[in-house]
């Protein structure tokens, strides 16, 4: 069950625990996290769950698709970390992930 730390929009950390499987997205929405919308329930067709990656997991993630690359050029708020959260399956190898929840466009 890997951990990760989710930073909110205010800039406060919670480390949270969950399955490996789920996406970063369920296990942000199921701790709590009203904050992240994720309006479209994890089907790459919203940017409501965009968070940024930290830098030193960027070789962990599975690459980007061109679809959820489409939806993230619509956001006023991508840099190069930016990813759907409910594109990122947690694994082991993400434990200790930290992901900053974006500013709402």
């Amino acid at each position: 069950m890997p951990k990760i730390v989710v930073v909110n929009r205010a800039g406060e950390e919670k480390t949270v625990e969950a399955d490996a499987g789920l996406s970063v997205m369920e296990a942000i929405r199921d701790n709590g996290f009203d904050e992240l919308l994720a309006l479209c329930g994890g089907c790459c067709s919203c940017a409501t769950c965009h968070v940024y990656i930290d830098p030193a997991f960027a070789d962990k993630v599975a690459p980007m698709s061109e679809d959820e690359n489409d939806l993230l050029d619509s956001s006023d708020h991508r840099n190069e970390t930016s990813r759907l959260s409910c594109q990122v399956q947690l694994t082991s190898a993400l434990e200790g992930l930290r992901v900053t929840i974006a500013p709402e466009d």
